[in-house]
């Protein structure tokens, strides 16, 4: 790969999360808020940013990364995704105890609430079997892994799309249809598929 294509897809990924991230800093929700609130906030762009380097580490579309590197970087930027739905979630329960809890029991009036706490279990659930994957075997393993991926993005991208709040609508749609075309991408290459039977070759 050339060096002027590889500083191309670095840009634009680069791009694609800091224009985000830039314009929230700037958002007009964040006046009058409190440090944990402003937090909270930053820790679900980044996780929803995340969501976005995942597909392209695993299917090894970043340059200058080595496949086992790349791998390596998938597990380490999972554990700060973990980290970061942390972050999001107990910053919000601070500031708000009520609409957390009523969230956590799928009992709120908000919309948005149910797709991102399905999406925090399935992060939380992806990360314990990543502990025990290699006791799954490679095909339950990657079955359960990208099944449970799925739901994460979907889960993700629905919540963050129907917040009206810190992030910039157009940037954060641009980010959502990136995460989503990089899932698909990964997935359509790396579902486990069931090999043909080959069928015996008559006698002559």
């Amino acid at each position: 790969m050339g060096l002027a294509r590889s500083a191309l897809i670095w840009a634009v990924l680069a791009a694609a999360i800091g224009v985000p991230v830039l314009l929230a800093a700037t958002s007009p929700y964040l006046q009058w808020r409190d440090a944990i609130y402003i937090a909270a906030c930053f820790a679900g762009i980044v996780g929803l940013s995340l969501l976005l380097v995942q597909p392209l580490l695993i299917a090894g579309l970043l340059p200058g990364l080595p496949a086992f590197r790349a791998r390596r970087v998938h597990h380490w930027v999972g554990g700060a995704l973990v980290v970061a739905i942390i972050v999001h979630v107990a910053g919000l329960w601070i500031t708000s105890p009520p609409d957390m809890l009523d969230a956590l029991l799928f009992r709120s009036p908000t919309l948005f609430s149910p797709f991102g706490v399905v999406a925090m279990w399935a992060i939380f659930a992806t990360a314990t079997l990543a502990l025990v994957r290699r006791r799954l075997g490679l095909q339950t393993w990657r079955f359960t892994h990208l099944s449970l991926a799925a739901v994460i993005v979907g889960g993700s991208v629905i919540h963050g799309m129907l917040i009206e709040g810190t992030m910039e609508t157009m940037s954060k749609a641009a980010l959502c249809a990136l995460v989503i075309a990089a899932t698909i991408k990964v997935m359509a290459d790396l579902w486990p598929r069931k090999k043909r039977a080959q069928r015996p070759t008559e006698s002559p």
